[in-house]
């Protein structure tokens, strides 16, 4: 955490840039907590069924026990600890002070260990880039915040070691860059093509963990305001081939928590690729 008392030899901006941090820090954390419960209380539901918070992406991890896995933007730690209470030696890169303090706090009360950087993932200590990841992933709202994918896809490249497998899971463009759905009950869901799918602008948005905030949603700084960039599947699936990686899989999957909702529109994709024996 930074500290929020005031230098006098610091000036006015910088001493502004630590307060907000470290205010968006703590709401980070309370929003996880909001979300899930204290650490303890979580580590307790993940210790009875920790292959649960995996799916549907441990039918494309395969046997996890002894891998060594890498969750890039892993947020706050819940599916690293899954991983870890499976055997898995896991570690997880995510830019927030908030989100690796929910994760240690989590990791300790479940009795496993995560190795956490806190780093924007696209400049990573060397140390963490050696190439030596059975398995990097990630999953759900990643890709959106990049503007350019190919840094983001290298990184994945230069964690994994021969041989390794990357796993992306995101939420599937034509849903989120076409179609627009209104309605809460099945007989009244309705949806319409609004978007232009080819759209490639930035969208102003709130993060992603706002909803569960104390502050009702308001983030209290400008800190919590994201731009996203959304891509298409072919500029993704490109993006990973460009960088090296042999594609495996495309899996496109229907709404998977409703079998009334957003019928016949896909919802999520899962892109599974590897980086080639040397």
């Amino acid at each position: 955490m930074y500290d929020s008392h005031k230098d006098d030899n610091k000036p006015e901006s910088a001493v502004t840039s630590s307060v907000s941090e470290e205010l968006w820090n703590e709401d980070t954390y309370s929003a996880w907590i909001s979300r899930f419960g204290t650490p303890e209380e979580a580590a307790a539901k993940l210790r009875n069924n920790p292959a649960a918070k995996l799916q549907p992406l441990l039918a494309y991890f395969g046997e996890v026990g002894g891998k060594k896995i890498m969750n890039l933007m892993g947020s706050n730690g819940v599916k690293a600890v899954a991983l870890g209470l499976l055997g898995a030696e896991v570690s997880v890169a995510d830019f927030s002070e908030g989100n690796a303090r929910y994760a240690s706090e989590l990791a300790e009360a479940a009795g496993v260990r995560v190795d956490y950087t806190v780093s924007d993932v696209l400049n990573l200590p060397e140390a963490v880039l050696r190439g030596a990841y059975d398995i990097v992933f990630a999953e759900q709202g990643i890709v959106h915040y990049f503007t350019d994918l190919k840094p983001f896809m290298d990184t994945a490249y230069s964690l994994l070691a021969p041989g390794g497998r990357f796993i992306l899971r995101d939420f599937h463009p034509v849903s989120t860059k076409l179609i627009s759905s209104k309605g809460s009950t099945a007989k009244i869901r309705k949806h319409k093509v609004t978007g232009d799918y080819f759209d490639t602008s930035l969208e102003e948005k709130r993060v992603s963990y706002a909803k569960y905030s104390p502050s009702g949603g308001e983030s209290r700084d400008v800190t919590g305001t994201v731009y996203w960039r959304k891509w298409t599947l072919g500029e993704i699936v490109t993006s990973a081939a460009e960088s090296g990686l042999h594609i495996r899989k495309l899996v496109e999957e229907p709404n998977l928590s409703s079998d009334v909702f957003d019928k016949g529109i896909p919802k999520t994709f899962v892109l599974m690729a590897e980086k080639p024996e040397l």
